[in-house]
């Protein structure tokens, strides 16, 4: 009976394993794919995780979620201000796409950032249907990047947890 056991938890260290490579892995696909393919981020990214070591092992998380939560904050400030069928304030509206863009950029946020110069644009010329397309665009890519990055930290969070896991010396 104990040499089943010993099977059945060989086993389970085997799937341990195999799962961990396998996160590994699509960690790696997932940063290919918003670094290289799809252009979602920038080096600013790459830039920002060498920063994060074991004295802060959370840094680039907690800063992309300041970041989501700032963004959130001009998000809601920018579609106000659109919403104002009377006035809209296209100079308070570039000031918070300045703040976005520059937010984006710090992370490596390449595509929202991008985005933000678009909308800039329109803002600065005073185009109401431009601005509220590219509010639209904007909260797409925004969407987009915040799902992608908690996919990513959640993998991430999954890797460390296996490996934290230790397994008993085999003979």
């Amino acid at each position: 009976m104990l040499g089943l056991g010993a099977d059945r938890l060989r086993t389970d260290m085997n799937r341990l394993l195999a799962l961990l490579f396998h996160q590994v892995i699509i960690i790696s696909i997932i940063i290919s794919l918003l670094f290289n393919y799809c252009g979602v981020l920038d080096e600013q990214f790459l830039q920002l995780q060498q920063l994060q070591d074991e004295s802060s092992p959370n840094f680039v998380s907690e800063v992309v979620n300041i970041y989501f939560h700032e963004s959130e904050k001009l998000l809601r400030s920018l579609r106000g201000i659109l919403m104002d069928r009377e006035f809209a304030d296209y100079k308070k509206m570039g000031l918070h796409l300045n703040q976005f863009m520059g937010s984006s950029s710090s992370i490596g946020a390449k595509r929202v950032r991008n985005v933000c110069v678009a909308f800039r644009a329109a803002a600065e010329q005073n185009n109401r249907a431009g601005c509220l397309r590219a509010l639209e665009l904007l909260e797409q890519e925004y969407c987009y990047l915040k799902n992608k990055m908690h996919e990513l930290f959640q993998l991430e969070q999954q890797r460390v947890l296996a490996a934290g896991v230790r397994y008993p010396m085999q003979n």
